[in-house]
């Protein structure tokens, strides 16, 4: 069995990683918000339905990723809370 300095090691290593898994998640959300922009300026005024298809994928992604950096911060939460009680 893992001694507890150990275990908080390994904790900290796995929040080190979730951190930048955070960032990379912030750097995709901030590159689909930039494609979003730049899809709805080059296609303003088009009623194709595959622009509007484009653009919804596009909110999709957005909020998926969103969720997922709101689950990360849980994982940080939780895994600092079981740390502490070490």
């Amino acid at each position: 069995m893992a001694s507890v300095a150990e275990l908080k090691a390994a904790i900290e290593a796995a929040l080190t990683q979730v951190t930048t898994a955070q960032v990379a998640v912030r750097g995709a959300a901030e590159a689909l918000t930039e494609a979003q922009q730049s899809l709805a300026a080059a296609l303003a005024g088009s009623g194709h339905d595959a622009v509007s298809a484009a653009q919804a994928a596009l909110t999709q992604a957005a909020q998926e990723l969103d969720d997922c950096l709101s689950a990360t911060v849980q994982v940080v939460e939780q895994a600092q809370t079981y740390a502490a009680t070490l």
